[in-house]
């Protein structure tokens, strides 16, 4: 089968693979429908070191059940499914919590021996507890907003949840990719009073707008972070939710973030060390939350939105390409001339 590897910076192969098979009794194989290139893939594009083995790509994936293994009892071949980012048991007390991306029995999609989802076939660990059905006639014109479940819209959901968004907050969103976009119309739907959203692309922008944001701030740094005092009359915001990962994102945070706020962070960090101390957090009483998304913990009820019609996320879609071009979509979104490419093997 064909499958999609990044050998180093800006070198994105497709190439024949073997078909992957149940290794353990609780996994899963299942024929992808649909994936795509998320923004996070975009970080190894521009840094990761040269190899010589390739790295599998992908992790947000629709598909057809193939094969189960011998403990799988939830699933069975031709079932219609969509997968987290993340796989994860579903039962310990971590995923009870609500925290699956940190199961001890879960993992993620093209590290340890398990394939990424820019393929045709993936082989799923804990399929029981990661895959979640959807129907199987389900209307074709829903696919990229159910595909949007398995990562985007449900990382800005969690955003928006783990910065306690609710009525009469205002919330100022950085970043305007396809996870800032999502924070904005997850904070809209939880009752934001005023949400600021950070990006300088129009088209993203003006999607943004459609989606609840009330002000656009272009500007970055300590002019963007002046715009947002501005707006808020000097206070700061409620809640900062910042979907970018980079070091200036992290600093605009904590420059407008309100005293006793929250900045909640889903963008994957390119640093370790960060400013926590009196002038960021400590001397505003500020708070700091987010991490990866434990998708699958919002996945039943925002695939209910989808098929009601409340929400349609797959907006961030802008773009489709086949599997033998997926090398293209990595160089469009890179270049800011798509936001977000689907890929159909």
């Amino acid at each position: 089968m064909r499958a999609t590897f990044m050998y180093g910076p800006g070198d994105v192969r497709v190439e024949n693979v073997p078909e992957p098979r149940v290794v353990e009794p609780t996994d899963a194989v299942v024929r992808i429908t649909l994936a795509c290139v998320c923004g996070s893939d975009l970080h190894p594009y521009h840094s990761m070191d040269k190899t010589d083995e390739g790295a599998p790509m992908g992790h947000e994936f629709l598909g057809v059940v193939e094969e189960t293994g011998s403990e799988v009892r939830g699933l069975k071949r031709g079932d219609f499914v969509v997968s987290p980012f993340a796989y994860a048991d579903n039962t310990c007390a971590i995923c009870r919590d609500g925290f699956h991306t940190a199961c001890p029995r879960g993992g993620w999609y093209g590290v340890g021996g398990v394939g990424g989802a820019q393929a045709e076939a993936v082989r799923v660990p804990q399929a029981d507890g990661t895959l979640v059905k959807i129907p199987t006639d389900v209307d074709t014109a829903l696919l990229p907003s159910l595909l949007a479940l398995s990562d985007v819209y449900l990382t800005g959901y969690h955003a928006a949840h783990m910065g306690r968004v609710e009525s009469g907050k205002t919330v100022t969103v950085i970043g305007d990719g396809a996870v800032g976009l999502s924070a904005v119309l997850a904070s809209h739907r939880m009752g934001a009073e005023k949400i600021i959203l950070m990006g300088r692309h129009t088209s993203r922008t003006d999607l943004g707008r459609e989606w609840g944001a009330t002000d656009v701030v272009a500007e970055r740094g300590e002019e963007g972070i002046a715009k947002v005092m501005d707006l808020t009359g000097g206070e700061g915001s409620h809640v900062v939710l910042e979907a970018v990962g980079l070091m200036p994102a992290y600093e605009q945070a904590y420059g407008i973030v309100r005293p006793g706020g929250i900045i909640s962070r889903v963008g994957v960090p390119q640093y370790e060390e960060a400013p926590v101390g009196f002038g960021s957090l400590f001397g505003k009483n500020a708070g700091l939350a987010g991490g990866p998304a434990p998708v699958r913990a919002y996945l039943e009820p925002a695939i209910e939105d989808v098929l009601a019609g409340r929400i349609d996320p797959g907006r961030v879609f802008d773009a489709e390409v086949s599997l033998d071009h997926v090398a293209d979509a990595y160089k469009a979104m890179d270049d800011r001339s798509r936001l977000k490419v689907m890929v159909r093997p």
